[in-house]
């Protein structure tokens, strides 16, 4: 990539000259390192720095170049090398990251301290004085939750900062080997937040310009592989809930499937058991469902009207609530019939209080459910057609 003057009534481009900061007689701590600490949205995001040429991992003497919290309360660590990257900068980065690991929100707030005492800089909301190391203290602590406040998304709360695995690592360089950006990209593919920001300066007659430009990843990518690594999560999360044998749920739907599968209702027969605490089949209109419900204090079966269209269920609701009195005799009780007109859903219930975590009980409770879903069904299968018929 390179930069050019335009050249307008020409309709010419003329290119910069491309330099390095050593040419320049630029240095990597004094110059490019206080550019970021002083402008680090050049580094394509907000980013509060709190400590540069950090040494505070216990007996080792590395020394890494910036350490900054992004706006999710995640530790990011800037390794900075002022023209090429180095064969090693991914692994150095990687080192660090797990040195800082295990700091807490005490920890990063006595790093911060530190580093308000040693450079006082300024603050457009708060300034920054010689106080005790306690004030300082608080400052750093009051500096962070502003940060975090004014950045915070709509209805998302940060509540504990460097949380398990969110270290995140940004290298800066003029020049990247391929080692470190195919590094880099393995350890992307592997959910490591890591990113590559090149500075490229060029000359402009005596004054010099500075390109600062996100290689890794690409930019306009960012955004797509945050939400594809989020739906993978979620996706990965759903499969070991389906399968996570060991939730209490889960047994119960197991324990319930199976006697089922003993009896000649066939509601659930393809229904596999989930950590879920209800199990849903099909009553022949779209989107209304018949459930079993598994709660601690309680076990139910209901139909529910949950089309998309509010006035739909409500329209449904009451064809049966008119033939009530038909429904209840048929199905031997009383029903809670329960039209809930600040809801867009309505539904129809019998519900069984009791302990139903109590495992010892579960042989009663899976009769139970069987026994009032058969009736359910029952009660309420004949009008299923002319009900239809109202939404058709």
């Amino acid at each position: 990539m390179s930069l050019y003057t335009v050249d307008t009534i020409n309709k010419k481009l003329k290119p910069l000259d491309v330099t390095r900061l050593s040419e320049q007689q630029l240095t990597e701590r004094y110059d490019l390192q206080e550019w970021l600490v002083n402008h680090p949205e050049a580094l394509g995001e907000e980013l509060l720095i709190i400590q540069k040429e950090f040494d505070g991992f216990d007996g080792t003497g590395e020394r890494l170049d910036l350490l900054a919290l992004d706006t999710k309360g995640q530790l990011v660590l800037i390794e900075n090398k002022r023209d090429d990257s180095g064969r090693d900068a991914v692994w150095q980065a990687l080192k660090y990251a797990s040195y800082v690991a295990p700091f807490t929100s005490d920890d990063i707030e006595d790093v911060f301290a530190k580093y308000l005492a040693k450079n006082k800089p300024s603050y457009p909301d708060l300034e920054v004085n010689a106080f005790d190391a306690d004030q300082m203290k608080n400052t750093a602590k009051i500096l962070i939750e502003c940060f975090l406040e004014q950045h915070q998304e709509m209805g998302v709360s940060i509540t504990t900062l460097n949380p398990r695995n969110s270290q995140r690592i940004i290298l800066v360089a003029g020049e990247f080997r391929k080692e470190v950006t195919n590094t880099a990209l393995w350890l992307l593919d592997r959910k490591i937040d890591v990113k590559c920001v090149k500075v490229l300066p060029y000359k402009l007659g005596a004054q010099l310009l500075v390109d600062i430009q996100q290689i890794i990843p690409v930019p306009e990518a960012s955004e797509y592989m945050v939400r594809l690594t989020r739906k993978e999560d979620e996706e990965t999360i759903a499969k070991v809930k389906l399968a996570d044998h060991t939730d209490i749920r889960y047994q119960y739907w197991e324990q319930l499937l199976a006697h089922f599968s003993q009896s000649d209702n066939s509601l659930y027969n393809n229904i596999s058991p989930r950590t879920d605490h209800w199990l849903s089949s099909a009553t022949g209109i779209s989107q209304c469902t018949y459930h079993l419900i598994f709660l601690q204090k309680a076990i139910r079966v209901d139909i529910e009207f949950a089309r998309k269209d509010a006035a739909e269920n409500k329209q449904i609701f009451d064809f049966f609530y008119e033939r009530k009195h038909e429904i209840e005799s048929k199905f031997g009780h009383s029903l809670d019939w329960l039209r809930l007109d600040n809801k867009k859903s309505s539904r129809i219930e019998f519900i069984l209080h009791t302990d139903g975590h109590n495992q010892e009980l579960w042989n009663n409770h899976t009769a139970w459910h069987l026994e009032y879903i058969q009736k359910l069904e029952q009660a309420f299968k004949p009008y299923m057609n002319e009900a239809y018929q109202i939404i058709k």
